[in-house]
């Protein structure tokens, strides 16, 4: 048969196979061999098998489409098995005080060619923001000492900025290559919370002062687009949904029902009123948004009675007429949560699926209350949850790092625990504080005895092929 299939009909042939017997058939002739390293048949698989590839670029740098998927599905396996040999383990020293958050700077996650980095910031009570290179294990740049401790910072890896803000208001926009200074603005008092978030007409930051104003302001500029009074005098907790339409303000320990702003009515100050509605829930403590729709909200809060603690899901909706908006806010699903948990971490999968954490305990619920898994494994209270499609990782006070994987097939468990990182010594640290992972690596804040803070890497190996 061989002679008689011209390249385009094996090409065609080839575009039924997976990976597995595209390998295979490479190794029949020459003829076969080069029709099967065709890019077009890898990135098809890719796209197949990784719906992430769809919805964001990816940058190839000098790897082809076959190495990009090999690569991926290597990293895949090593986070799954854990096995000592699968990543390098690294303590960061530098900074002199507490580091009080991490995140991640580095873009696209998944690029596995001599260009591939992964970087996080911190921000400390040493009154510096720095910059760290987690496979090195080395610091990449520091921040003059600032005049007061730094408490927030939030990332935009595709600006490459990160922003911070200080105990006494002060925000400064900081370039992630360098560490240059690149804007600032003064708030007037303290700031209780400040998100980063994206928008059709470019990327802005949401910021909640302690007076109970809610700014929104430019990036990289920094410069106020909106100024609104949500609960006065009141600190609040801010979060955006996935498709950044939508931004929840918490009023912090108020028996005032939580609000909900449409964006768009904050990015554009000439109109008089910006759009929003109040939740029918009270004394309210967590909330997370549903990564796979675009406005799906869950909320824990009190019932009617302050009795019993209640997690219930809506839906928004804007309403738009010729000239004004509305907001509609439907429930979804609620349920009650049993006398025994107290859940001071919330966080969702999907768009059906719940992570709660009591004290040492992960649990699972779906958002109709089904309780379909726990786990057990650690031995002192988590303090921190990293949840995105392909892991779960949870910090503890026990010195520890516990990896879940989820199931692709969606089958029970949803949820399969895996492997420890452990961390230093309990003779010289308290604990695992915070939690933060990309792709290729996991970062944990480590607690020390002396009131300071170390990071602790783990990079996990994978080279271009």
């Amino acid at each position: 048969m061989a002679p008689q299939i011209g390249p385009h009909e094996l090409l065609h042939v080839f575009s039924f196979l997976e990976a597995p017997d595209l390998l295979r058939a490479a190794q029949v002739n020459k003829v076969w061999n080069e029709i099967s390293v065709t890019q077009e048949l890898w990135r098809q698989l890719c796209l197949r098998r990784w719906a992430s590839c769809k919805a964001f670029p990816v940058v190839l740098g000098t790897q082809t489409w076959r190495q990009y998927y090999l690569c991926r599905s290597e990293l895949e396996f090593r986070v799954a098995s854990g096995r000592s040999q699968d990543f390098t383990c690294k303590a960061i020293s530098g900074h002199t005080g507490k580091i009080d958050q991490l995140a991640y700077i580095s873009p696209h996650e998944y690029r596995f060619d001599e260009r591939a980095r992964s970087v996080v910031c911190t921000v400390s009570s040493d009154c510096t923001v720095r910059a760290w290179d987690l496979r090195e294990g080395t610091e990449i740049w520091s921040s003059p000492v600032q005049p007061a401790p730094l408490v927030s910072l939030v990332a935009y890896p595709l600006l490459q900025l990160v922003v911070t803000v200080d105990t006494q208001g002060l925000i400064t926009g900081w370039k992630a290559e360098t560490g240059s200074e690149w804007a600032s603005f003064r708030l007037p008092t303290s700031c209780s919370s400040m998100e980063a978030c994206g928008h059709p007409e470019g990327p802005f930051l949401m910021v909640a002062c302690a007076d109970g104003n809610l700014y929104t302001l430019t990036v990289p500029q920094l410069q106020v687009l909106s100024k609104v009074v949500t609960f006065p005098h009141t600190s609040m907790t801010l979060t955006c949904s996935p498709d950044q339409q939508w931004v929840f303000v918490l009023a912090k320990g108020s028996d005032v029902g939580p609000k909900v702003f449409y964006v768009q009515s904050l990015l554009n100050p000439s109109e008089d009123i910006p759009v929003s509605t109040t939740l029918p829930v009270r004394l309210s403590s967590r909330v997370c948004w549903a990564p796979n729709e675009a406005a799906r909200l869950t909320v824990m809060h009190r019932d009617d009675r302050g009795m019993h603690l209640v997690i219930t899901t809506f839906i928004l909706k804007a309403s738009k007429s010729r000239d004004r908006v509305s907001i509609l806010a439907q429930q979804l699903a609620s349920f009650i949560l049993p006398d025994t948990m107290n859940p001071h971490l919330m966080q969702a999968h999907g768009s059906q699926v719940l992570l709660l954490t009591s004290r040492s305990e992960l649990l699972l619920f779906t958002i109709d209350g089904v309780h379909l898994i726990a786990f057990q494994d650690h031995q002192r209270p988590i303090t921190s949850m990293w949840v995105d499609p392909h892991r779960v990782v949870t910090s503890s006070l026990d010195l520890s790092l516990r990896v879940y994987v989820w199931n692709k097939k969606n089958t029970c468990p949803i949820l399969k625990s895996c492997y420890h990182l452990l961390g230093g010594s309990h003779r010289w640290a308290s604990g695992f504080t915070h939690v933060k992972s990309d792709s290729r690596s996991i970062a944990g804040v480590e607690a020390r005895s002396n009131g300071t803070s170390i990071l602790r890497s783990y990079c996990y190996k994978v080279q271009l092929r």
